[in-house]
């Protein structure tokens, strides 16, 4: 598997999406978001798109785009399919490798989970398998508001019980010093950075807003 890093959230609507954005941007990275459930507005590849500053071709297609914004085994079924979990595991490097060549070093990829890391992918298969597999370093983000210990420190101990490896928390929201110290601190786990709500959501400001509160050595 090529250099990169996979976002996962500790819950719906955590913000994700705009980090990922943010990060592979500053990256000058590929993003990939294997499976999108719910079509009805836009895409998350789309936010990413407009987001990031990058050219389209760095967004790469998603495996699965289904329709009802529902946990993926669920959507699936609903639409009348079944969602390849070893097709799955050997893509990433492969959909890179397909798209005019292999890509140069120094480009990592960016996976963004489709929900949370033990939602189902099929009636068999948990989202964390993929994890298990890819082998690739985990970015946990984390919302600052009330809950946020319990589901992150919930995500932190369900990574490390499966040996996923954990590259550090991302959080987002107005500054809670004290629920962040106390996640890093149980967690043991590293403090990337926190993203502020934006008034104003577009390319600049979030580009402006990334590399204020985030260092890219950390993500070296």
């Amino acid at each position: 598997m090529r250099k990169g890093f996979v976002i996962a959230g500790t819950d719906t609507d955590v913000g994700k999406t705009v980090f990922a954005a943010a990060l592979t941007g500053a990256l000058d990275g590929y993003y990939w978001k294997p499976i999108q459930a719910g079509l009805r507005d836009t895409s998350d590849a789309e936010t990413v798109l407009a987001l990031s500053g990058l050219s389209p071709r760095r967004i790469l297609p998603e495996a699965y785009r289904l329709s009802e914004p529902l946990s993926p085994h669920r959507a699936a079924e609903i639409d009348g399919i079944e969602i390849d979990v070893e097709g799955l595991e050997r893509a990433a490097g492969r959909m890179l490798d397909d798209r005019e060549g292999p890509v140069p070093p120094g480009h990592p990829l960016v996976v963004e989970l489709a929900g949370g890391l033990m939602v189902p992918l099929t009636r068999k298969h948990l989202q964390m398998r993929l994890l298990q597999k890819w082998e690739l370093p985990v970015i946990v983000v984390a919302r600052t508001s009330l809950g946020t210990i319990n589901h992150s420190l919930s995500a932190i101990f369900a990574l490390r019980m499966h040996e996923v490896p954990i590259h550090g928390l991302a959080f987002i929201g107005d500054a809670v010093e004290d629920s962040e110290r106390t996640i890093c601190d149980f967690g043991q786990v590293r403090r990337l950075g926190r993203l502020p709500r934006l008034e104003v959501l577009d390319c600049d400001t979030l580009r402006s807003a990334f590399a204020a509160s985030f260092r890219l050595e950390d993500f070296a």
